[in-house]
């Protein structure tokens, strides 16, 4: 039992010095939803932010267009048993939308699962304006970047109609809004992980993202599908703390797993003995 707590322990750990290595110690950009209070709030911030909707489903058949400008349903990207990150982000954006698929970008470089394969990719332009001419130059770039040419068939970068993309914000929480002063859409950040039948699974709030946590966020939606026993194992042993938006290792859990393992142990060593022991009275 004590083996398998210091065993997480220590995967927890690595995990964590991983992220922060690469990512320089930064601090995290939670990005919560704003304060409810108007008087707290700058105006232009009024009415924007993320409200989870976890465990609600979007709608599959809302029809967007691809890269390549093909108007497909947005259930063509959900493929079981893979989960999908949805990125609702606009493709002109100077700042913050950059921000968050550079984040999720630089994660994906440390995670050993690759878009297409375990899991799919889909950034949603919320600005119904742009087309798929502006779509294919951003993948382009990102691929690049990722430098992994078999996640071109698993990332996706889409756009849709005003009404499919407000249909498509608000089943999932997503506010945002028009600044007339700066010409920008005001809009918080998250990577939003859907189940494969469009479930919505996990917020994971931000512009950079530790590793672990998108594995274990992406293996939950999948619902242990995705992923092997140790990947199983680590989903057991962490769980998700909305206060942190990260998952923390739950210790009951290890003692668990540890006396299941104990057990097991003791039964495989007795069993000879037993068996022996009945040879000797027979």
């Amino acid at each position: 039992m004590k083996l398998i707590f210091i065993s997480c322990i220590l995967v927890s750990s690595m995990s964590w010095a991983q992220s922060n290595a690469a990512t320089g110690m930064k601090d995290t950009y939670t990005a919560l939803p704003p304060s409810k209070s108007s008087a707290e709030v700058p105006e232009e911030l009024q009415g924007v932010g993320i409200t989870e909707k976890m465990g609600q489903k979007i709608d599959l058949n809302l029809m967007v267009r691809d890269e390549s400008g093909q108007l497909v349903a947005l259930g063509t990207f959900f493929k079981s048993p893979k989960p999908v990150i949805l990125s609702l982000v606009y493709f002109n954006c100077p700042g913050l939308c950059n921000f968050h698929l550079n984040g999720l970008t630089d994660t994906l470089k440390m995670v050993d699962w690759t878009p297409g394969n375990e899991f799919e990719i889909v950034a949603l332009s919320f600005d119904s304006r742009e087309t798929a001419d502006v779509a294919v130059k951003k993948k382009a770039s990102y691929l690049k970047v990722y430098n992994r040419p078999e996640s071109e068939k698993g990332w996706h970068f889409t756009t849709a109609e005003e009404a499919v993309v407000k249909a498509i914000t608000d089943q999932v929480g997503f506010q945002f809004r028009w600044n007339e002063k700066v010409s920008e859409w005001s809009h918080a950040s998250a990577a939003i992980i859907i189940s494969p039948d469009g479930t919505i699974s996990r917020y994971l709030h931000g512009i950079q993202f530790e590793p672990r946590d998108v594995k274990l966020a992406l293996n939950e939606a999948s619902h242990g599908k995705v992923g092997n026993i140790v990947d199983s194992v680590m989903l057991f042993c962490f769980k998700y703390d909305v206060h942190q938006s990260k998952y923390g290792l739950q210790v009951f859990r290890v003692m668990q797993v540890g006396a299941a393992l104990t057990a097991l142990f003791l039964a495989l060593w007795l069993l000879p003995v037993l068996i022996r022991a009945k040879r000797e009275n027979s």
